[in-house]
């Protein structure tokens, strides 16, 4: 059975994560996976979007993050979580307020300044073309993009209109996005260097409050369309708090991308064995 560990609750702009420390192998490989869909349930756990387990990397960079959906699937990066786990290594001591870590979608570079965290994000994968999709007889466009996970977009005019969870888990998983499935991005464009977006997670199998790789894919393809007219992006999430999305360079191959805002240090708290009796 596995023993108690200690856990960090955090939030960016209601995107919410369970963060462990595993640096010592509190959990083993082999649990990550059950050890995230208990930690992350509701009533019976903590509940989270997802559970981050940050752990020993390479000499070149300060520690490495693994990133699990709530279903147990793992996710080669995600923007806020990237951002949570680079504020709470800084907390406790494992990275300095400048740091690197390593994800499966390559190294991301961090810069914390009290909650505020900036993290350049590796490379943004080519804008790979459009799918028509149709979903209850309604038919719309949606422009597909890696931001170190799959993302679709769509334009939309009214955004509170949208039925996410049940046109999103429609769009998620259709054929036009297989074998992997996407997150899907319904995106309201407010001005020239904004933008308000809801987004279907994939993994999460739900609407979140907010997405930093659904901000970041929207940002680009807004600017890489001339939607928008800015290469410093206002997003507007269903958390009610601001994420902005930088690059340099051109919006169709740009050099780099930063995804910055404000994240909350929720509670932290010791997981007992208890909650993993059968």
């Amino acid at each position: 059975m596995l023993e108690k560990f200690k856990f960090y609750k955090y939030s960016g702009h209601g995107n919410d994560f369970v963060i462990i420390d595993n640096w010592t192998s509190v959990v083993p490989d082999n649990d990550l996976v059950k050890v995230t869909k208990l930690m992350s349930r509701q009533k019976f756990g903590v509940g989270a979007d997802g559970v981050v387990f940050i752990a020993s990397g390479p000499d070149d960079v300060d520690f490495a993050v693994r990133f699990f959906n709530s279903d147990g699937s793992e996710a080669d990066m995600c923007g806020n979580a990237s951002r949570c786990a680079a504020h709470i290594a800084n907390v406790v001591g494992i990275a300095p307020s400048d740091m690197t870590f390593k994800t499966k979608a390559g190294v991301v570079e961090a810069s914390v300044r009290d909650h505020q965290v900036s993290v350049l994000l590796p490379k943004i994968g080519k804008q790979d073309g459009v799918a028509l999709v149709e979903v209850d007889g309604f038919s719309q466009t949606y422009f597909r993009i890696n931001t170190g996970v799959n993302h679709a977009v769509a334009w939309v005019e009214d955004l509170e209109a949208v039925n996410v969870v049940k046109v999103g888990r429609a769009v998620r998983r259709h054929a036009s996005f297989a074998p992997d499935g996407t997150n899907v991005d319904y995106v309201k464009i407010l001005s020239e260097d904004s933008l308000a977006l809801r987004t279907y997670e994939r993994g999460v199998e739900d609407e979140t409050l907010a997405c930093g790789t659904g901000a970041t894919a929207s940002s680009i393809l807004a600017a890489a369309q001339g939607l928008v007219k800015s290469n410093s992006i206002l997003c507007k999430t269903r958390g009610g708090e601001d994420l902005t999305v930088r690059f340099e360079g051109s919006a169709e191959a740009p050099d780099k991308v930063f995804l910055e805002g404000p994240v909350r240090y929720i509670f932290s708290g010791q997981v007992e064995p208890d909650m993993f009796r059968k």
